[in-house]
């Protein structure tokens, strides 16, 4: 990336962290979005009602993020996980997971540079995203290091499995639920392990926060719900009835995302 590359990008970054300011700000002053209305009205998956699940075919791209591959398998985006536009992307996610327009934005930039593609004119398959150490990284708490399996679409099992049956808190009615404290010592363990056993194990302090930040977000976005997320990472599917428990009229912006480390 030449220069003025890197000052476009520089300007972009900052102008999208102040508007962020002012959207967490202002989610502070206005009226959460009313249950069963958190997807907008005219999107996939308003009050509820998701497009038919199919799993994904041989052919198909997929990558580690469990978000847009449920994407995929709702045709929200394309089922073949290939050609799919970045502006697009971000759009998609903004309504179905209620992240604000500059998470919305932000993310699909990164990854387009992360890919050395163009934002607004290139298109991606689910698989380039797993560039490893781009945004995929080692101690996954859904995949065995990529030194291990190289397909980071493929799920372990195993360990989705443990995460599940980790989960100490209940809701009301009763539903299991995994806290932030099951998180958060189910991803030291994982840590731990993958130090010991991984010769080639890296984890940078930016995939760190990353990596804790996305595991807050079953919590935040999916309530922690075992049920839901028995679908959501083993199948990779969106519950019938279900909507994003993220209820701010703005979405998670990038500054109330960072607040969420483990």
């Amino acid at each position: 990336m030449g220069f003025f590359e890197n000052l476009t990008s520089f300007f972009f970054d900052v102008g999208i962290l102040s508007w962020d300011v002012l959207l967490t700000l202002s989610n502070l002053v206005k009226r959460n979005r009313r249950v069963r209305h958190v997807t907008p009205q005219g999107q996939p998956g308003y009050g509820g009602c998701w497009p038919e699940y199919r799993p994904p075919r041989e052919t198909d791209s997929r990558c580690s993020c469990p978000a847009l591959n449920a994407l995929a398998n709702h045709g929200i985006i394309s089922r073949s996980g290939r050609d799919i536009s970045f502006v697009e992307v971000g759009n998609h996610i903004r309504a179905t997971y209620n992240f604000s327009p500059t998470f919305c934005s932000f993310v699909p930039h990164f990854a387009a540079r992360m890919l050395n593609k163009s934002y607004s004119k290139d298109t991606f398959d689910l698989k380039e995203l797993d560039l490893h150490n781009g945004i995929e990284h080692d101690a996954s708490l859904l995949r065995l290091d990529t030194a291990f399996q190289p397909d980071q679409s493929i799920k372990h099992v195993p360990f989705i499995e443990e995460l599940l049956a980790a989960a100490t808190g209940k809701d009301e009615d009763g539903n299991d639920l995994i806290t932030t404290k099951d998180l958060s010592r189910m991803l030291g363990k994982r840590r731990a392990i993958a130090r010991a056993v991984n010769e080639n194990f890296s984890l940078s302090f930016f995939h760190k926060i990353f990596g804790s930040t996305n595991a807050a977000t079953l919590v935040t976005v999916f309530g922690g719900r075992v049920d839901h997320l028995h679908s959501f990472l083993l199948h990779e599917r969106l519950p019938e009835g279900w909507e994003s428990h993220i209820r701010q009229p703005y979405g998670m912006t990038l500054t109330t995302f960072n607040k969420t480390i483990l």
